[in-house]
């Protein structure tokens, strides 16, 4: 799993690429943490274009991320999200606690 960020205008995007398993999940909790709590955003936005499976390891990293920006009183969303990972997300109901916004973009 590969991340990469950006913050502008109180906006901090995180860019996911690979497969965000069990194996990933710890580490990327971790990380989405240090960031937040580097730049303080409004907004977290994760965007999972690069993910290309997930598994419910995923759904927890989530959950987390919006439990941090809640205690910031921020917002997170989620973008450019596949097709499997929206799958999960979907399933888990996730989608009605967290805004996703799936991709129409080519799947690999």
């Amino acid at each position: 799993m590969n991340l990469e960020t950006e913050f502008e205008d109180g906006a901090l995007t995180l860019r996911f690429d690979g497969e965000l398993d069990h194996h990933a999940a710890k580490r990327a909790v971790v990380t989405i943490e240090e960031y937040i709590n580097t730049f303080l955003p409004r907004r977290c936005v994760l965007d999972l274009r690069g993910v290309t499976f997930m598994d419910s390891s995923g759904i927890a990293v989530l959950v987390k991320a919006r439990k941090r920006m809640d205690e910031l009183d921020g917002s997170l969303g989620v973008e450019n999200v596949r097709r499997q990972p929206l799958r999960v997300l979907r399933a888990a109901g996730i989608d009605r606690i967290i805004s996703i916004a799936a991709t129409a973009a080519r799947e690999a």
